[in-house]
């Protein structure tokens, strides 16, 4: 396995060996990402796993400087997974210059939920990994990449950008990896106390429940998410939203529209760590 550290590295790393598969991820590896890397794996002779804490997607008061970096560990296990090349780039490896030139994604999908959380997150997201692709496919004429549903969100917007600006990418989307609990696996998870950690799996449960709920079809949507909510808050958590989308544009379903493929998703924090999940029903 070769760690290259610039662009000009990496394209020489990858030249002669045809298109890649690619996974983008921030290091602090864990099961989840080491599946993202088997799955690429079956689609290209040569994988590349990137490792870098992306500033742009970080709001002031959010952890990046925080952030577990775990360099050499995270190389090991991808060493392990049959990675082929690591691309582990320092700040001023991507972004020699202020990164002026942003990609604003589609307000509607990008400035709900999340977005509307954490304004700016999905224009720092797709400005990094457009500017990753451009970095792995740039010489090779594409490939494929893949992303965890975990980040269901996310996963939408990097399709709908790929598909805008027409990249020969093909997004593969990964079932999300989980605790034996139900808890969805996330580098965050390590900044739970052993207390938090049991308490945690709440959140997949809530989401169960909700989803159980819509199909029943008794009680109004947003009655069901209100509810929902308030029965996290009881369990001690902060909710941001527990809500019920439309799977293909996460807007809010008809109440009539409750046999169409839709997704719970949910964002809380318990303590100091902000916890997201997602369960498609």
């Amino acid at each position: 396995m070769q760690i290259v550290h610039t662009i000009e590295d990496l394209r020489h790393a990858l030249a002669g060996r045809g298109r890649p598969a690619f996974v983008p991820t921030m290091g602090n590896l864990h099961a989840g990402h080491l599946a993202l890397v088997r799955e690429a794996r079956r689609h290209a002779d040569t994988t590349v796993a990137s490792i870098f804490v992306n500033r742009l997607q970080f709001l002031p008061h959010e952890d990046f400087d925080s952030y577990p970096r775990t360099l050499q560990d995270d190389c090991e296990q991808l060493e392990a997974q049959g990675c082929g090349i690591v691309f582990a780039p320092k700040e001023q490896d991507l972004y020699p210059q202020p990164q002026t030139y942003k990609v604003q994604p589609d307000a509607a999908l990008a400035d709900i939920l999340e977005g509307q959380f954490r304004p700016g997150f999905f224009t720092g997201v797709c400005t990094v990994v457009m500017k990753l692709f451009a970095c792995v496919f740039g010489s090779t004429g594409g490939g494929v990449a893949v992303f965890g549903k975990k980040d269901y969100q996310q996963l939408l917007v990097i399709r709908h950008m790929v598909q805008q600006f027409a990249l020969p990418i093909s997004i593969i989307g990964l079932e999300t990896e989980r605790a034996t609990d139900g808890l969805a696996l996330s580098s965050r998870n390590a900044y739970l106390s052993a207390e938090q950690r049991t308490q945690a799996r709440a959140l997949s449960q809530q989401l169960q429940w909700l989803a159980h709920q819509v199909r029943e079809g008794a009680v109004p949507l947003a009655q069901l998410e209100a509810q929902a909510m308030a029965q996290l808050s009881a369990q001690g958590w902060q909710p941001d939203y527990l809500t019920v989308r439309q799977r293909h544009d996460l807007q809010c379903p008809a109440d009539h529209a409750r046999q169409a493929p839709l997704v719970a998703l949910g964002a809380a924090r318990l303590g100091g760590t902000r916890l997201i999940d997602n369960l498609e029903f």
